[in-house]
């Protein structure tokens, strides 16, 4: 993977309405699910052509919200009467078709970019992303000591109120922007959530980031003419962008990310891979070929992306960027 030199002029992608055009595309991805029922757990008299439901579900929304719709879709069509009566929601969970258990409280594009990454270490697969993603749905016995969080909205709701609380703390050094809101204000972001509107800035815009006017204000050293004057409120004026790595089947590293490093320069995507996976991303790729790739918000992110237009734009509803990193196969055997 190249590695390319930061931009040190104004971009027509760094304007407060490109801005609120990359969150609006962010906000409104959807991935494809496929959702079937553990064939070994269908109660006796279940209608066995049918226990598959597809649904095109939102990046930022998460599986417990998925569960009232997959439950009416099973209610009326699969279980009998008798059956459903039985049949306990607090009891569900989910894993992938290769058997991997899938959390609650990552959003659903993360499970997804998640599950193509490891895709990616299977020597049985291309390391392409199956469409759809196909989920096993268990209908008894959760792993509870694995799960971490029951199954219920409302912890799930607790746990993203957390990552948006430290999120913001990785932003500001604080988390005045969370705390300081009503509780109204709070909930409304989780009801935003829930229903999937963009248009509602009061819940579709989470606290903690800064408005989308100051969001993409380049630092004074990268624009000609610039009065020098920072905006408090910038992107690139944060403490940190908040990040995080996943890799296949591995740990989740998680470090400050100024947005302008020591020497004035942007702070890019392929310094901060670079930095925090030398072997994958090494400095010189010229010399041993690409060896990764790394997933944003589902796309394969250039190089060169500077860190703070991906905290302005791309990060998911809890504030957070999550990167995800696969595996090239070709020309790279020793990862397999």
């Amino acid at each position: 993977m190249s590695t390319y030199a930061p931009r040190h002029s104004p971009s027509a992608f760094s304007t407060p309405a490109s801005t609120t055009l990359f969150r609006r595309l962010t906000w409104e991805g959807t991935v494809p699910l496929e959702v079937r029922v553990d064939p070994k757990e269908l109660p006796a008299n279940s209608d066995r052509g049918l226990e598959c439901y597809f649904i095109q579900a939102p990046r930022v929304s998460y599986l417990p919200l998925l569960v009232p719709e997959i439950k009416r879709f099973l209610m009326d069509v699969v279980f009998d009467e008798a059956s459903a009566r039985l049949i306990k929601e607090e009891d569900w969970w989910f894993e992938s078709e290769e058997g991997s258990l899938l959390k609650w409280h990552w959003s659903i594009g993360l499970i997804y970019d998640n599950h193509a990454i490891t895709s990616s270490i299977r020597p049985t697969t291309s390391g392409s992303q199956s469409v759809p993603l196909r989920l096993i749905l268990h209908l008894a016995s959760p792993p509870t000591e694995k799960l971490l969080l029951s199954a219920s909205p409302e912890a799930c709701k607790q746990a993203f109120m957390g990552q948006l609380k430290e999120a913001d703390f990785m932003r500001w050094g604080n988390t005045k922007r969370m705390t300081g809101l009503r509780k109204a204000e709070q909930d409304g972001l989780w009801e935003g959530i829930k229903e999937h509107n963009f248009e509602d800035p009061g819940r579709s815009q989470s606290p903690p980031p800064p408005s989308s006017v100051s969001m993409h204000t380049r630092p004074p050293s990268a624009d000609p003419g610039s009065n020098g004057a920072p905006d408090r409120d910038g992107a690139y004026s944060v403490r940190s962008v908040p990040a995080r790595i996943y890799l296949p089947e591995g740990p989740v590293l998680q470090d400050l990310v100024p947005p302008v490093l020591d020497d004035g320069t942007t702070h890019t995507l392929a310094y901060f891979l670079t930095t925090h996976l030398p072997l994958l991303f090494p400095a010189d790729p010229t010399s041993r070929g690409d060896l990764a790739y790394a997933l944003v918000q589902g796309v394969l992110a250039p190089p060169d992306t500077e860190m703070a237009w991906l905290g302005a734009c791309m990060a998911g509803a809890d504030g957070w960027v999550n990167v995800c990193v696969g595996l090239l196969r070709e020309g790279n055997p020793r990862f397999l």
